[in-house]
């Protein structure tokens, strides 16, 4: 089986498979756990926009550097929309563009996936462990 050409950027479906193609990089993206909260917080608040604090406080453990890398590549994805008003400090604020929300269906899907299987996940890695330590 020979390798797919890479893909278009002329809107033509991607090959996950095709070692070329940008959509490994995307899904890279979209699969982090940071990305998938962001996501929930927007699709939560929109079509109402969200400022960077209260993103960062309804985001445990997320530092203000990793949610900012985030949201610069989820605006530049066209997931995220940005406004700042010019104050001092600055407001910036946040909002799904139709792009952003039309994720928002798989990664809660994901989401509860992860939630109502985390325990026998955690159960298969202490089995891993144990046999482990066994060799």
């Amino acid at each position: 089986m020979t390798p797919s050409p890479p893909q278009p950027r002329d809107g033509t479906r991607g090959d996950l498979f095709d070692p070329q193609c940008p959509t490994r990089r995307l899904l890279d993206r979209i699969g982090t756990k940071w990305m998938s909260m962001a996501v929930k917080v927007l699709a939560e608040a929109s079509p109402e926009e969200v400022r960077f604090a209260e993103l960062q406080r309804r985001m445990p453990g997320v530092s203000q550097k990793m949610l900012s890398v985030t949201l610069q590549g989820m605006t530049r994805d066209g997931l995220v929309g940005r406004r700042v008003e010019p104050t001092v400090p600055p407001r910036v604020y946040y909002r799904l563009t139709p792009l952003g929300l039309s994720l928002e269906g798989p990664l809660a899907m994901v989401r509860a996936w992860a939630e109502e299987h985390m325990a026998e996940v955690d159960r298969a890695n202490a089995r891993g462990r144990e046999l482990a330590d066994d060799d």
